[in-house]
């Protein structure tokens, strides 16, 4: 017999965790399915805008006691090494996926919590239910599936997502290090075929992470010379990377990264975080988003569970547009700035225009970055 649940949430990561401690709070049953044990690293830019901390504490998961690192501003290069700072309007804090991720995890199971350690590999709805089957060959019952998988998963092919179909040139790769490091400063530095971002996490940790062109990456024997060849380029990178120890055995990386357009909702699948759509390490907030997404999944769903809203159709189209509202212009900017930054020049003449111009900077800060999140009554 199927186990049977009122919620399954695919995939433990930073939204499915949220979603999963949000209706958890509100008497739901649920089962989440990650496939991977905690704690474990991800690649990230492990920076968090200041606008989910309401939540997070309505939540009762303040992540101060995981002594994050403080973030109030912003610094800009492009490969020749001119540079601009500014302000981060509402701030923000660096934080470890392998710390952060785990914290909520445990959380969840302290408040009776399931996770099942598995990989789901088929979901299917009928009957105005879900039933899911996981690779041991366990079947699952719900009245909802949340998406929460990450950037990419087998069940994307069988849902026949169309970015998944697709070949993207990105790689990303991460590593944290000890070294000398600016405080309260996160840093996003161009160079040629990509950029990198770098700031502080918990315990004075540097967390480095950039985006690559993997036709401009695979030349390279390995990742320490396209780093010293490439990223080097850039005077203010090498500086950072010859002034750090990798604490990693080696750096991890992730390829085929797709920032095209995804759908919110497919197969009744309510999607979130980089399952719904994977932002641009240039707005350097995807965490932020992932977290924003959680709330307002949940709260729809809560509604829906209640009978506020009627109809399952109601309620998908009202998360589509939820969605829109809160993320689709971070999408756009994010997905500008990249193109612009894939050309040399035009980043060049975009910085010397924040120079003589110094509001555009933040400006395009506030466009990828969200309002302060309502907490829900």
């Amino acid at each position: 017999m199927p186990v049977q649940t009122d919620i399954l949430i695919i995939g433990g990561g930073l939204a499915g965790l949220t979603a999963a401690l949000h209706l958890q709070q509100a008497g739901i049953e649920v089962v989440l399915v990650e496939k991977d044990p905690y704690p474990h690293h991800k690649v990230c830019g492990e920076y968090i805008s200041n606008e989910v901390l309401p939540y997070l504490k309505w939540l009762n998961a303040d992540p101060s006691v995981l002594h994050p690192s403080v973030i109030s501003k912003m610094q800009f290069s492009t490969v020749s090494g001119r540079s601009i700072a500014a302000r981060l309007p509402m701030g923000g804090f660096g934080v470890s996926r392998y710390q952060l991720d785990h914290f909520l995890y445990q959380k969840f199971l302290a408040k009776g919590g399931v996770v099942i350690q598995d990989t789901v590999s088929s979901v299917v709805f009928e009957k105005d239910n879900f039933l899911v089957l996981t690779q041991s060959e366990t079947q699952y019952t719900a009245r909802q599936v949340i998406g929460a998988y990450g950037k990419r998963s087998s069940i994307d092919l069988k849902l026949k997502r169309k970015f998944i179909q697709q070949k993207s040139p990105f790689l990303a790769v991460k590593a944290h290090y000890k070294g000398e490091f600016e405080d309260e400063l996160v840093a996003l530095h161009n160079f040629k075929g990509g950029y990198c971002g770098a700031s502080k996490i918990e315990d004075q940790k540097i967390n480095i992470c950039y985006l690559a062109n993997y036709e401009t990456f695979k030349i390279h024997k390995n990742i320490t010379a396209y780093q010293e060849n490439v990223l080097y380029q850039n005077k203010h990178l090498k500086s950072i990377f010859e002034k750090s120890e990798l604490l990693f055995d080696a750096p991890i990386t992730i390829s085929q990264l797709s920032f095209g357009v995804r759908e919110a909702v497919i197969d009744h699948i309510l999607m979130i975080g980089d399952t719904a759509a994977l932002i641009h390490p240039l707005c350097g907030n995807g965490m932020a988003m992932a977290i924003h997404s959680a709330g307002i999944c949940s709260e729809l769903l809560l509604l829906f569970l209640k009978g506020e809203i009627p109809d399952r159709t109601s309620m998908e189209k009202r998360y589509i547009i939820c969605w829109n509202q809160h993320f689709k212009s971070r999408l756009l900017m994010g997905n500008t700035l990249s193109a612009l930054f894939e050309k040399e020049y035009l980043t060049e003449k975009l910085l010397g225009g924040m120079v003589r111009l110094p509001f555009i900077l933040p400006l395009i800060i506030k466009k990828t970055h969200g309002h302060s999140l309502t907490v829900p009554k």
